[in-house]
């Protein structure tokens, strides 16, 4: 059981906004991704090129002394390396520099943090499902972003512009009232700015670091209990004794019937081909563009209602407690699935985590994955040995409740937060560190936050892990690593 408290002063927040980019400027911003994925894809092929030299190498019976070095993925060594290349390797030579250095380094960063996990994931330091080694984006698959950490990158004081390095100012289809308030008032700070196409469009999401009072919720003295399900989506039991029930919107099947007819339209037009090489027809593209549209608009939909869900809910209970679910194993049933996929729990918990911590006075509990909160009974506490899934109505045989499964598992977690203690060292209960990393940022000023562990792989460009810094010797990690590769 784990417990989360609000944090008051500094916070790292994304403030993201559509694109609206004319002709040239859409080209640009394709073309800077493009040179991402360019510079990802070498960094892959430069480092695994040692990997099989060695190989080969070992064939022959040749000995340690005489193999060829371990070449380091550290983005410092990435970089040096690349900047040598890119002037005599035919791939960038001609055309490396249309685009901003910072699209280049996004590639290496990426490359060096996939080598890191790759390398903690064998070694067992890194927590999740066994990882494998990285391989090259392919150009028809790979996601269009880039990622921008220095040069001039700002909200225009008109509200409807942002300026990005190299692509220059491009027009927004929403204002950025929100973030350029609180630029001009002093309370924000533009860290960095990632560009990525997505649902159909571009946007840009302004990673700042954001001075923010936690608000007073409601009520501070009412705990709530949240369960998730997929005939109801959510049942809410308070301390007070109040039970809600939020409705599960269910916006991908009420979408099946349009998607089935935009899905036959597309199948009876003429498609792509990999085999034969043969290109979609306009129809087709036509077509698929409409069943793309309702692809978007249905995940839009889901946004806003989970959006919607999360914040009433860190708004007015001052304890907010919630279950540890298994997301990606209950992914696997194939009769529930898509319903679990479509009712999103997995983002209901991550946007309660950061809106309870961030925004509102609000503590967030997060239940044991085994505690038993379908099994117990709210009145008595006796717990069953068994309870199928198809029993939707909890009878007690002990004190005689006779109560909705759902909402006497949410009377329990309601119940749970009573018993949940503080400073457990959870993710909330962080020590601010001693000395703060300076990101690659606009300015050279200490970022006040605490940068996330993404940035010490290297991925944003924070500092470097310390067998990132051994680049001239083998590294004893990266050996490890490549000898059970």
């Amino acid at each position: 059981m784990k417990k989360f408290r609000p944090q008051s002063g500094f916070v790292v927040q994304a403030y993201r906004f559509a694109l609206d980019p004319n002709a040239v400027q859409e080209a640009a911003l394709r073309s800077h991704c493009g040179a991402a994925r360019a510079a990802y894809n070498w960094a892959v092929g430069w480092v695994t090129a040692s990997w099989w030299q060695r190989a080969a190498e070992e064939s022959y019976d040749i000995g340690e002394a005489g193999l060829t070095a371990w070449r380091p993925w550290s983005l410092p060594s990435l970089r040096k390396a690349f900047n040598e290349a890119k002037h005599t390797d035919r791939r960038f030579a001609d055309w490396w520099e249309e685009n901003s250095k910072e699209a280049y380094n996004t590639g290496l960063a990426n490359a060096a943090a996939a080598f890191d996990n790759y390398s903690r994931s064998k070694n067992g330091r890194r927590k999740g499902k066994r990882m494998g080694a990285p391989r090259f984006k392919v150009k028809r698959k790979a996601r269009l972003t880039c990622r921008f950490t220095t040069g001039t990158i700002r909200v225009e004081v008109d509200g409807r512009h942002v300026t990005l390095p190299r692509l220059g100012t491009i027009r927004t289809h929403e204002p950025t009232g929100k973030l350029l308030a609180r630029v001009q008032a002093g309370t924000a700070r533009i860290l960095s700015a990632t560009v990525r196409h997505e649902r159909g469009r571009w946007f840009v999401a302004f990673q700042a670091e954001v001075k923010r009072d936690i608000a007073r919720v409601s009520r501070p003295d009412t705990v709530a209990g949240i369960d998730l399900g997929v005939k109801v989506l959510a049942v809410m039991a308070d301390s007070a004794g109040e039970i809600r029930t939020v409705p599960n919107p269910q916006h991908y099947d009420r979408a099946a019937r349009q998607l089935r007819r935009a899905s036959r339209a597309v199948s009876r037009r003429q498609g792509p081909d990999r085999r034969t090489g043969q290109k979609p027809s306009k129809r087709w593209e036509k077509a698929n563009t409409a069943r793309n549209r309702i692809h978007h608009r249905t995940a839009n939909l889901r946004e806003d209602a989970l959006h919607k869900l999360t914040t009433i809910v860190a708004a007015e209970y001052g304890t907010v407690v919630v279950e540890d679910l298994n997301v990606a194993g209950m992914l696997k049933n194939r009769r529930l699935a898509r319903k679990i996929a479509d009712a999103g729990f997995g983002e209901i918990r991550r946007q309660l985590t950061y809106k309870t911590r961030q925004r509102h006075a609000t503590s967030l509990v997060v239940a044991d994955r085994w505690y038993p909160s379908s099994k117990t009974c709210s009145g008595c506490g006796v717990a069953k040995a068994k309870l199928a899934l198809h029993v939707r109505t909890f009878h007690c045989e002990a004190c005689g409740l006779v109560l909705d499964r759902d909402a006497n598992a949410a009377r329990n977690l309601a119940a749970l937060a009573a018993a949940c203690t503080t400073g457990t060292g959870a993710a909330g209960d962080r020590d601010t560190p001693k000395q703060v990393s300076k990101p690659r940022g606009a300015d050279h000023k200490t970022r006040t936050t605490r940068p996330r562990r993404k940035t010490e792989t290297g991925r944003a460009g924070g500092t470097t892990l310390p067998h990132q810094r051994q680049t001239e010797t083998r590294d004893r990690t990266q050996t490890e690593a490549l000898t059970l590769w």
